[in-house]
């Protein structure tokens, strides 16, 4: 079994090391990104119905072509103000592994703007600020042409991996 463990660490360590492409999004003023490999697709906005109960971050579910996708928006999420949903608003459809099952989640954001290529060396670890701010769903922060690009680790945002009531959990997932 420790075999397979170092395996699958220097499969790991292998990925690190190389060029991974990112979708860029504009989100409050600021450019974000999410690796392209957890992104399913980027649609138009649509009807999103509201849903009882839940965290003001939480939008609703759309149906997307025959499946209900939640949707959270993620001005809201981070604490930014809310923004009235213009003709660039778009919904990033992610998909996050959660033990052995694949959730598909709709992320609503400002603008997508482009898929960029980051090299390890464009990259640094996101700033500390104490305990006055949670940096904890930030994966990197990409040097890039004369700015920062936020790159985001999408478990950590949706609180997928966290029980605190604060994420999203989806009951129902399809085995990855």
């Amino acid at each position: 079994m420790g075999s397979a463990v170092q395996a699958q660490q220097s499969v790991k360590d292998n990925l690190s090391e190389r060029e991974r492409k990112f979708l860029t999004f504009s989100l409050g003023g600021e450019e974000y990104g999410i690796e392209i490999l957890q992104i399913k697709e980027i649609i138009g906005m649509m009807p999103i119905t509201s849903v009882p109960r839940t965290p003001q971050f939480f939008k609703g579910v759309i149906n997307l072509r025959g499946k209900v996708i939640p949707v959270v928006d993620l001005r809201l999420r981070f604490g930014m103000e809310e923004k009235g949903y213009t003709p660039q608003t778009c919904i990033v459809v992610v998909e996050v592994n959660k033990e052995g099952c694949t959730e598909t989640i709709g992320v609503v954001v400002d603008a997508v703007s482009e898929v960029v290529n980051i090299k390890p060396e464009e990259t640094e670890d996101p700033p500390t600020f104490g305990n006055m701010v949670d940096t904890e769903f930030i994966s990197a922060m990409a040097k890039t042409d004369g700015g920062v690009k936020i790159l985001l680790d999408i478990h950590k945002v949706l609180g997928i991996d966290d029980g605190d009531g604060t994420g999203m959990h989806v009951e129902t997932c399809e085995p990855g």
